[in-house]
């Protein structure tokens, strides 16, 4: 019997609309509890293609959550994305999966988007400068987007129709996203499977072309309340982002090496302004010199300077593990990577 024949038997899908399925793509922005969900599921509904970015690495922290990692690749340290599409490519071989291991910046976006032309974008980060430049993106490009936050039991979830719908900048002084992340108020796995029940249904809709729910959805999976709002009429006319005039201010990038915190782990990123494959010979024999023991797979590097950990990617990126401090990793990066 065919793997799908029960999703066509749901009137809304049927076998039309698993044809459309099969010929969609969709971008997934972070491989965490709710990217490696969400992509799970619409593998499992037989998509065309999907494109997994994500910057990170999978910790022994991930698996409490995120369903498709495996110790074996806490153990390893393999890169989000790859271990993602691996195991993606194992569970149903004619899924196009293509993993990008990088942050999820400007730049890349803007070049990913314009490129593939993807037909819906899935918001799987915690990081809202990043959400902003998927809400820019997206409307430049005209591709719908699915926001998605969770949080201790609290979930959100909301599609976001260029043209059509308030977008992300409209509603943020008009509802509580909040600003929390798992890494500062905890998480249950429960919560991360609505939110992802929520997105990809959305994402199927826009798939068969169906009407996808325009309320943003709001739940505490704990205490048993759920709710939609209405947010139609918080469209401004005046949006830097969705409104005639608009200028796109999240797809401003400079090209400078950048430093930032990532909230609650104790971790600077470096992003250096000029990338591309590191000279990794080069960089593993200076540091064997200094007499630095160093881990090393096809994607990163990592190595351990007392209290503090670098891993580097092929990127160019590195993560000091041990310090929040902006300059102490500054310091840190130019005394052993600069």
């Amino acid at each position: 019997m065919d793997r799908y024949s029960r999703q066509q038997l749901f009137a809304p899908i049927g076998e039309r609309g698993q044809q459309h399925i099969r010929e969609k793509h969709v971008l997934v922005i972070g491989a965490g509890a709710l990217g490696a969900a969400n992509a799970e599921s619409l593998v499992r509904a037989g998509i065309g293609k999907i494109t997994i970015i994500d910057r990170d690495y999978v910790e022994w922290s991930n698996l409490q959550r995120q369903q498709l990692y495996t110790e074996e690749d806490a153990t390893n340290r393999l890169p989000k994305a790859i271990a993602a599409a691996m195991h993606l490519r194992a569970i149903n071989r004619d899924v196009v999966v293509e993993p990008i291991v990088a942050d999820a910046d400007a730049r890349l976006l803007e070049h990913v988007v314009a490129r593939e032309r993807p037909h819906v974008i899935i918001d799987s980060t915690d990081n809202f400068d990043v959400r902003m430049i998927i809400n820019d993106v997206s409307q430049k490009y005209d591709v719908p987007w699915i926001y998605g936050a969770c949080v201790g039991s609290y979930g959100l979830s909301y599609v976001i129709v260029p043209n059509e719908t308030p977008c992300l900048r409209c509603l943020l002084e008009e509802v509580p996203l909040g600003n929390a992340t798992c890494d500062t108020a905890g998480i249950i796995s429960p919560v991360v499977h609505m939110v992802v029940a929520h997105q990809t249904a959305e994402a199927l809709k826009i798939c068969v072309h169906a009407q996808v729910n325009r309320k943003l959805v709001s739940f505490d999976i704990w205490h048993g309340q759920y709710r939609m709002i209405d947010v139609h009429k918080l469209k401004k006319d005046d949006c830097p982002s969705c409104s005639e005039r608009r200028t796109y201010p999240a797809l401003q990038y400079e090209n400078e090496t950048k430093f930032a915190v990532l909230c609650g782990r104790e971790t600077v990123q470096i992003r250096p302004a000029h990338r591309g494959e590191q000279e990794w010979t080069t960089l593993l024999s200076f540091l064997t010199k200094r007499g630095i023991q160093v881990e090393q797979n096809d994607y990163l590097f990592s190595f351990t300077i007392h209290r503090h950990r670098f891993v580097v990617f092929s990127d160019g990126r590195v993560l000091i593990h041990g310090t929040n401090d902006v300059q102490e990793a500054k310091r840190l990066y130019y005394q052993y990577l600069g």
